[in-house]
């Protein structure tokens, strides 16, 4: 397990984990990339499935037929934006202004038509309302996953958990490895990551990369919501299908 605090390279890119390299058991490439108005990104892997997530800005969208101009003003009062596609198709991003990008990519045999999820594709669910005092209410955006993209090797969305609030609770765990990007709305906030028995501060940028079978769970600091960008990895034979194995010391609140 690992809980980082990347930085930005020279060239506007941060490294959260690669297939065969740092934290190679995530069994996916991801990178969170700056880009400059006027500027373009083309992506394609020859064994790999790709994705590219528009987390704020403007731009231009490309792949084969496909070609969309999307504007997200921040991922906190606004939904995403995300173009997929598999092995061998190239992804083509052209800034409008400046804007920031989340790339994804992992090892996929399969050949499938390149997708693009606008904001209307967006699955939006509230979790947790009215338990605990709604001291666990979240919103949830599923992007894509088991459900309506079967032959992807991937699952992706993301979780506003409101100020003060925490969420992924109760503290469960799954076998496919996870890995989530959070982003708070001012340098100052914080909240905390619980993975297993330890403890984390979470900053804005700061990234948890989670093995299966260890417990995850987030809390935030009054007057910061927390935004996160959740990926998880499917596995051979085992994909994530909502899979949620709780902390037996807390199952009692599921009864």
């Amino acid at each position: 397990m690992a809980f980082l605090y990347p930085e930005f390279d020279e060239h506007g890119v941060k490294k959260i984990c690669s297939v065969g390299g740092r934290n190679k058991d995530m069994l996916m490439d991801i990178r969170v990339i700056k880009m400059q108005a006027g500027t373009r990104r083309r992506f394609m892997k020859s064994d790999k499935e790709i994705c590219v997530l528009l987390t704020e800005g403007e731009a231009v969208f490309s792949c084969g037929e496909i070609r969309r101009r999307a504007l997200r003003t921040d991922v906190f009062t606004d939904l995403p934006v995300t173009l997929h596609a598999c092995k061998g198709t190239t992804i083509s991003v052209t800034a409008v202004s400046d804007c920031e990008i989340i790339y994804l990519a992992t090892e996929n045999p399969a050949v499938f038509p390149a997708k693009f999820y606008g904001k209307e594709d967006v699955i939006r669910t509230v979790s947790c309302e009215g338990l605990w005092e709604n001291t666990a209410v979240r919103d949830v955006n599923t992007v894509f996953d088991y459900s309506n993209a079967p032959y992807s090797n991937l699952v992706v969305g993301e979780v506003i958990a409101r100020q003060g609030r925490w969420w992924s609770y109760l503290p469960h765990s799954h076998p496919q490895p996870e890995v989530y990007y959070y982003k708070l709305p001012a340098p100052e906030g914080f909240g905390a990551c619980f993975i297993g028995n330890k403890a984390y501060t979470v900053k804005d940028g700061s990234a948890g990369c989670f093995p299966g079978g260890k417990t995850h769970v987030q809390v935030t600091a009054p007057g910061y919501p927390m935004y996160c960008c959740w990926m998880i990895r499917h596995l051979p034979g085992n994909p994530w299908d909502k899979t949620r194995i709780v902390d037996p010391r807390f199952k009692h609140w599921e009864e």
